[in-house]
């Protein structure tokens, strides 16, 4: 009976809500449907992609020692608000308003309304999908690139630099990175296949993460006087896991979301597949080959694989095969995995990987299209050529290369001109006493775990390691 009421409830609630004019014959057409649902598509994919800032809160804070993880996790909060502004501002326009033939950034679109901005945006407006979604679609692969280039800073930086670094790099640096591939630049022209940002979003914030890892020095304690390294663990592996979970998750806005349309016969779908294949070959053969080195299974070492795989994947995932998905993502695991040891040799200090993890994941990730692209996808995306194992030539493969050594070398190029300048102007790292103390304290004033700090202090003050 409580059912048969509640059945009757919800049908006058339904009549209230819709009025009869709702049902007319003059609804919506099958053309308007299909751009409400490409509009709901693409603005659910937004959301996907803006909740992997959890998942960047949640590795990097757990990946790095409790006396900054506050400010670490903090520091997410802050760059995806100055990512929002900046990009609002001028960055959507540079990087994909209409650039009267110069192929090198766009040049009109800047502090977008939303009223009668498509005529900005001639490469976004045949989408069916509004100009003010785009630009927030737009605007969260921003933030994701910031939160990578961010990531090298960790537990040294200012929190200037954060502040300062994220406003010219969502104007001057990715936009510009973006126009060449999507924004009707000279890439997109040439045919580079780039369909999420292996090369734009990944390995532009990677490079800049390089860069300021190296203007930054190594914190302290990392190397000893003979250059070998110490292991700084984080202090949440638990957290880790989560961030990478919740980031494998948001991974499917990242890649089936740039279809920007459920239609298609859902090729979202597939993009889906290849993505999912790939996260789980890169965690499952860097566990296996951290097992073969170290002789225990290195849960680190697992979950910058999945995110090597994710990232290898988000360039190719819609140009492949499912079993070269598989490939690429257990390469990205591996090559990864040795890479981070590399750089630490070299006496990189990279907290996050970053540079392992998203920068030469990313370059395999641009390579491998023009070594997998399949003819049937290129035709379904209609970008570029097939890659070299299905007869396409070293055609699609020097466009490829061509794009990961341009990117390369622009954003390592103006990161390190506005790094450098800041470092010579106003300092970028903190004071070792800051640092030492963490930047928790010194920075915000207040610990993110104040009773387990306290117990520490107490601890050490003690055993006399500190007065």
């Amino acid at each position: 009976m409580r059912k048969k009421w509640l059945v009757v409830l919800l049908a006058m609630l339904a009549v209230l809500a819709f009025p009869v004019g709702a049902f007319a014959a003059d609804g919506p057409t099958n053309i308007q449907l299909q751009a409400g649902l490409n509009t709901a598509f693409t603005f659910l994919a937004f959301i996907l992609v803006f909740f992997m800032q959890a998942g960047f809160a949640l590795l990097e804070a757990g990946s790095t020692r409790m006396k900054n993880a506050g400010h670490v996790a903090g520091k997410t909060i802050l760059t995806t608000g100055v990512a929002a502004l900046s990009f609002w501002a001028l960055g959507f326009g540079l990087g994909f308003g209409n650039d009267s033939g110069n192929g090198f950034m766009g040049l009109t679109g800047f502090f977008m309304s939303g009223t009668d901005a498509a005529a900005s945006f001639d490469t976004l407006s045949g989408l069916d999908v509004p100009i003010t979604i785009m630009f927030l679609f737009h605007f969260a692969f921003a933030a994701v690139s910031l939160s990578i280039a961010c990531g090298g800073m960790a537990e040294r930086a200012k929190l200037s630099v954060y502040i300062i670094f994220g406003i010219l790099f969502s104007i001057v640096i990715y936009p510009v990175v973006a126009h060449w591939v999507w924004g009707g630049g000279w890439l997109g022209k040439l045919g580079m296949q780039d369909y999420a940002g292996s090369t734009v979003v990944h390995l532009t914030g990677a490079t800049a993460a390089l860069v300021a890892t190296l203007l930054l020095k190594p914190r302290l304690g990392k190397f000893n006087k003979d250059g070998k390294p110490n292991i700084i663990p984080g202090h949440n592996q638990v957290y880790s896991i989560l961030g990478v979970i919740i980031l494998w998750f948001g991974w499917f806005g990242f890649n089936p979301g740039s279809a920007v349309s459920a239609m298609n016969d859902g090729f979202f779908g597939y993009v889906a597949l290849t993505t999912n294949i790939a996260a789980a070959a890169g965690g499952v053969f860097a566990l296996l080959v951290s097992w073969m080195v170290y002789g225990k299974a290195d849960i680190p070492a697992m979950l910058n694989g999945v995110l090597a795989a994710l990232v290898a994947i988000t360039g190719s995932c819609a140009f492949v095969a499912p079993w070269a998905a598989l490939v690429i993502g257990a390469v990205a695991g591996i090559v990864t995995f040795f890479t981070a040891q590399w750089f630490e040799r070299a006496r990189v200090d990279d907290p996050v990987y970053a540079f392992s993890v998203h920068g030469v994941a990313g370059m395999w990730g641009a390579v491998s299209t023009g070594l997998f692209a399949t003819p049937e996808l290129v035709k379904i995306t209609g970008v570029g050529q097939a890659g070299l194992f299905y007869g396409g030539g070293f055609t699609q493969l020097g466009v490829q290369l061509l794009g990961l050594v341009g990117t390369l070398a622009f954003v390592f190029v103006i990161s390190f001109i506005i790094l450098g300048a800041m470092k010579a102007i106003m300092g970028i790292r903190v004071t070792e006493e800051e640092e030492t103390m963490g930047l928790d304290i010194s920075e915000h004033g207040t610990y993110g775990y104040p009773e387990q700090m306290k117990l520490v202090t107490e601890a050490e003050k003690r055993s006399g390691i500190v007065s």
